[in-house]
């Protein structure tokens, strides 16, 4: 059996970036079997010596780390080594390269990628925009949008949608439904980015029938049927390659692959 490591993820602000970084880490191994602690915010010596007693407590303990204060950051690396836990920071060298690079001194300020600027501002605008048309709610104003994105249901529309607008990008999302009509001004609309989304009607039949049990209704036969589905994919596509609409797959891919595909369209559209 592989060993068990307990895993203590130690930052000096959200967290949020060593947990992507560890995320990128494990997904490498196939077979790494851990249990993970999170301490967000760290910013004094005492703190980071409760956490390296914690470890040495528990069998198999690394630590990971993005500390940008220098002295913190020598601290916890000096006092892991002393006490024989396994240490590794995540940014100190990178950082340190940059500085070399660009022949200027970094800040080291905890949290200044959280400032309150103008791009923090665009992304909340963006998340409330798309919030407010998600699901095809509101589509009067979509020539205001940065990215529309259409098909049937279940094709992740909604989380691909906030992902987006995390980045800034104000998106609507359209559900196609048969025999209900797009907004007329989609057809019409050549500045904003539209794209198509498409799954593989079996998968998304598994989809529905793990929803709709979950939704305790059993009335929509039509709504999990694979030949109705099948339709429902064949019509959408239709509908894209008639409008010139770019369209993604999403049945083996997940909210941030197909994200990551979008905004390489939105790219090659700018430069049009």
């Amino acid at each position: 059996m592989n060993e068990k490591y307990n895993v203590y993820l130690v930052s000096d602000s959200t967290g949020e970036t060593l947990d992507r970084i560890f995320l990128s880490l494990k997904s490498q191994f196939a077979n790494f079997e851990y249990e993970k602690k999170e301490y967000a915010f760290v910013r004094t010596e005492q703190q980071i010596d409760r956490i390296i007693k914690e470890c040495i407590a528990c069998e198999n303990s690394l630590i990971l780390y993005t500390i940008v204060e220098t002295k913190l950051a020598k601290y916890i690396s000096s006092q892991s080594e002393k006490k024989q836990v396994p240490c590794f920071g995540v940014l100190g060298n990178l950082i340190l390269s940059f500085s070399k690079l660009l022949n200027q001194k970094a800040i080291h300020k905890p949290s200044a990628q959280h400032v309150l600027d103008d791009d923090y501002y665009k992304r909340i605008e963006a998340i409330q925009f798309t919030m407010t048309h998600d699901d095809g709610k509101k589509v009067d104003d979509i020539k205001n949008a940065d990215v529309i994105l259409l098909g049937v249901s279940r094709t992740s529309k909604t989380p691909t949608s906030i992902y987006l607008a995390n980045r800034g990008y104000k998106t609507v999302n359209i559900p196609l439904v048969l025999e209900q009509t797009i907004p007329k001004d989609l057809t019409l609309n050549k500045k904003t980015c539209i794209i198509g989304l498409v799954a593989d009607p079996e998968r998304l039949a598994d989809i529905r029938r793990n929803r709709v049990a979950i939704m305790n209704e059993h009335k929509i036969k039509e709504y999990t049927d694979l030949e109705y589905i099948k339709k429902e994919v064949n019509d959408s596509k239709i509908l894209f390659k008639k409008n010139n609409w770019p369209i993604i797959d999403v049945t083996r891919r997940s909210v941030e692959e197909t994200a990551a595909s979008i905004l390489k369209i939105i790219e090659i559209k700018k430069n049009q």
